[in-house]
């Protein structure tokens, strides 16, 4: 009884109940609260996450995250995927490198065939950045088994904007010094050792397609000197100038800038594709899965592939298109054999699997976005003088091919 009167003297029921440190919470005047990690985010109650994960135990707060080591339904079947899917993508990706480089081929394929699969491949490449890979990533980094921190910022999106503008400043870092390089020798040859004309699209064969060489504009400008009229002056001016933005288009358009182009593409392509070979390798709906990824890795195969062909390279680097389809080919195989060797242990659903593959793909993501926009986009339509001047028959067909590209890489989102 003294024990009772002497709690009634600390806490009568007059007084308010003492608060607890932690928010939403209040302390019994007679009987103690369990401690709960429950803690307050946007103003909402958010349990914190336990990353603790086994096989006996895979689900955290009611959602399940995988155990793993349930890959081997479909085993014959996932093995025979690896030959399956080198196939298929490096049929995508050789098919149009072979196909320029054989001349019988060459010959009798139509050009707008290899032009289709060129615009084709444009709309793939842009769809597998947001669809495939955007989307996923945003999916990986929020994902409920991850901690609360995760679930906090747009990770996702904040690793593809990094990216994007890392890819910039390589690029526009590249293409300064090899502005400077072509400066320093005083931009007078080409990879052949031609004189640069007028057009540095033709630049690759020289003075002999019928492009006016540096000396006949050194005439025309002497011309000019010796007394010319002042239409004469105007004319000489324009012909500077476009000789100027030229000599810019030359370094575009430079070995140099083709190969730091097409590799940023390959980078962002290959680590996709070794990521959808080890979630192949261990996904349960492997059958649904393995039909998609046999067309989107043909068409994005097409995509690679076209672009490598139509690389205006010099003779000393005249392997690289072979090179980086065989890469593309092989890239996909090699991450479902790594799937299938750690098939009993790896948990594509587990927070690390989420988190390595959300910032790969969100980085992959920004890589083909800003390849897509402004390499594929940009330079096919806006900066390119051929597309400018053609017909708007020809424009139409363009666009509706890029757009039947990406949209046929939207619709494989659907199931993958």
């Amino acid at each position: 009884m003294p024990f009772h009167l002497r709690l009634d003297h600390r806490c009568s029921p007059s007084q308010p109940p003492l608060h607890s440190p932690f928010p939403h919470r209040t302390l019994s005047p007679t009987l103690p609260q369990p401690f709960t990690s429950e803690i307050p985010l946007n103003n909402q109650k958010r349990p914190r996450t336990n990353l603790t994960m086994s096989s006996s135990d895979s689900t955290v707060n009611g959602v399940y995250c995988g155990t793993g080591g349930g890959a081997n339904s479909y085993f014959h079947l996932r093995v025979a995927s690896i030959f399956i899917i080198m196939a298929t993508s490096g049929f995508g990706a050789l098919f149009p490198v072979l196909s320029k480089r054989t001349r019988w081929l060459d010959a009798h394929l139509p050009d707008a065939l290899f032009q289709t699969a060129k615009y084709f491949g444009s709309g793939v490449i842009i769809a597998t950045a947001f669809i495939h890979l955007l989307s996923p990533a945003m999916a990986e980094l929020g994902s409920p088994c991850l901690s609360a921190a995760w679930q906090d910022y747009p990770y996702a999106l904040g690793i593809c904007l990094i990216s994007i503008f890392s890819i910039f400043i390589v690029e526009l870092v590249a293409f300064r010094w090899g502005t400077a390089k072509l400066a320093k020798i005083g931009l007078s040859h080409d990879a052949h050792g031609h004189d640069i004309g007028q057009h540095a699209s033709h630049a690759a064969h020289g003075p002999e397609m019928g492009v006016p060489s540096t000396s006949s504009v050194t005439g025309s400008v002497t011309m000019f000197a010796d007394g010319g009229s002042e239409k004469d002056g105007q004319i000489s001016r324009a012909e500077d100038i476009e000789s100027g933005s030229s000599h810019l288009e030359s370094v575009s358009d430079s070995p140099l800038a083709q190969i730091i182009g097409i590799g940023i593409l390959e980078f962002g392509v290959l680590l996709h594709s070794i990521l959808i070979g080890l979630t192949l390798a261990v996904d349960p709906n492997f059958k649904v899965l393995f039909v998609v990824l046999v067309f989107h890795q043909m068409f994005e195969g097409l995509g690679v592939g076209s672009r490598l062909a139509f690389m205006r390279l010099s003779p000393q680097y005249s392997y690289i298109p072979l090179v980086g389809a065989c890469l593309y080919a092989l890239t996909t195989p090699v991450g479902i054999a790594a799937g299938l060797g750690v098939r009993t242990t790896y948990n594509p659903n587990g927070p690390t699997a989420s988190i390595v593959s959300g910032v790969l793909d969100a980085f992959s993501s920004g890589i083909l976005i800003y390849t897509g926009l402004v390499e594929l986009m940009a330079h096919e339509f806006v900066f390119n003088r051929e597309m400018i001047e053609s017909s708007n028959a020809k424009l139409c067909w363009a666009l509706g091919c890029m757009m039947l590209g990406a949209s046929l890489m939207a619709l494989l989102g659907r199931w993958a």
